[in-house]
């Protein structure tokens, strides 16, 4: 059991796009006690994980329900990176808000939950929906107390009130 499953999950093919990215120097926590302990690996900036998370958000918003479990680590992303030095470059680049937007509209269509195509678009224009409602929200409150009973998170994570207000 747990809020972490234990299998990796392995996602090869051409859906994913990891445009912008930086190369970044990695120091695991076990480096103190192994030799040769650091390496670098290719990591997507902030701002595309703030829209890649804001358009997954704004998906399971308006269709109004939360389909599986440990979604609410996308919520627990978005507001981390609102609390970071990363949050003013991401929300104002609307050339990778665009470049997720559609990109997803060809790899991950969805329908609201009137049965209508989400329009990736116009949500990154500017009508993002990311606090669920109702049957939704509560679904969201019990993964997100899952994920903290488990300790997923490092360091303090907010309240779910307090997340939602973020």
């Amino acid at each position: 059991g747990g809020y972490v499953a234990p299998v990796v999950k392995i996602e090869p093919g051409a859906r994913s796009d990891t445009d912008p990215s930086d190369i970044k120097d990695i120091e695991p926590f076990l480096s103190p006690y192994l030799e040769d302990a650091s390496f670098q690996v290719r990591c997507v900036h902030p701002k595309r994980t703030f829209w890649e998370k804001a358009t997954a958000a704004h998906v399971y918003c308006v269709q109004g329900r939360i389909r599986g479990e440990r979604y609410a680590r996308h919520w627990h992303d978005l507001a981390a990176i609102m609390r970071s030095p990363h949050f003013d470059t991401a929300v104002k680049d609307r050339e990778v808000a665009r470049a997720v937007a559609e990109h997803k509209s060809h790899f991950f269509s969805e329908k609201d939950a009137t049965g209508r195509p989400v329009d990736y678009l116009a949500a990154v224009a500017g009508s993002l929906h990311l606090v669920p409602e109702g049957a939704a929200r509560e679904a969201l409150a019990a993964d997100y107390a899952s994920m903290l009973e488990d300790q997923v998170m490092v360091g303090d994570a907010l309240p779910f009130e307090d997340l939602m207000a973020a």
